[in-house]
């Protein structure tokens, strides 16, 4: 495969290579200020079927020189082209947390439209078109002080990295960048034609409590909601319990015919 990165340009897809052997395809979408790390322990709760790759995205550990998106659509349209230059003719799935699901959520509209092929299964954690207390735009400009309490307030970041200076000064730009572009969305209501499965937690303070029902509009086949104990970003916690039933969907949705 040729790398058609731009100079400079770090690499969207984690790992660079997937195994060739596995019968399937799955990317998952880090949230709002996070990082392709968030998924470290996914790949061990997979199985070999299933070759697991990260985005990653500009601003963060070692993109973090790049600048980050602050237009959600243009982070979109970037994300088609780099995404779909990588896969292959396996069946693959996507999978994101907060500001990841919204982004596997489009990515999956914006694919079947621009390249006539999207995933065969989407998961959603934490997040939809409708119900979703998206934080506006003002949240990314106020003073660090004031950023860093919302931020404890949702439970976003390990307490090691407040005591740390240097560490915040890394993270706090692409969070507040990621901020702007999910400000910057604009939903039109439009479906993807494959499966989707959302994930959400009792107490997180930016999804009301009926959200999830709205995705029966935007899918042909909504598979339904897991609700978990936590608050927002209860996918730390039940990373193992999250990845175990998405897992078991993509062997039923995206398993290759004979391979189920």
């Amino acid at each position: 495969m040729s790398d058609h990165r731009a100079a400079g340009q770090g690499r969207w897809l984690q790992p660079a290579e997937t195994d060739p052997q596995a019968a399937m395809r799955l990317v998952l979408f880090h949230y709002a200020g996070g990082a392709a790390s968030m998924y470290r322990d996914w790949p061990a709760h997979l199985g070999d079927d299933i070759a697991c790759q990260f985005i990653q995205l500009p601003g963060r550990q070692e993109r973090r020189s790049e600048t980050p998106f602050v237009d959600f659509d243009a982070l979109i349209q970037t994300l088609v082209d780099e995404v779909s230059a990588e896969l292959d003719d396996r069946p693959f799935a996507f999978f994101g947390h907060c500001m990841g699901g919204q982004i596997a959520y489009r990515l999956a509209v914006e694919m079947e439209r621009a390249w006539d092929r999207g995933p065969s299964l989407v998961g959603v954690s934490s997040w939809a078109p409708e119900g979703f207390r998206t934080v506006p735009p003002e949240q990314a400009d106020v003073p660090e002080a004031e950023l860093l309490e919302w931020v404890k307030a949702l439970g976003s970041l390990p307490e090691e990295i407040y005591r740390d200076r240097e560490m915040l000064r890394l993270v706090l730009p692409a969070m507040r960048a990621d901020l702007l572009a999910c400000a910057s969305y604009t939903d039109d209501g439009l479906a993807t034609s494959c499966p989707i499965v959302t994930y959400s937690a009792k107490n997180d303070p930016l999804v009301e409590s009926s959200a999830m029902a709205c995705w029966s509009d935007r899918t042909p086949d909504y598979l339904g909601n897991s609700e978990f104990r936590g608050g927002h970003f209860f996918i730390h916690e039940e990373s193992l319990a999250v990845s175990a039933d998405f897992t078991r969907l993509m062997r039923r949705y995206a398993a290759p015919a004979g391979r189920h």
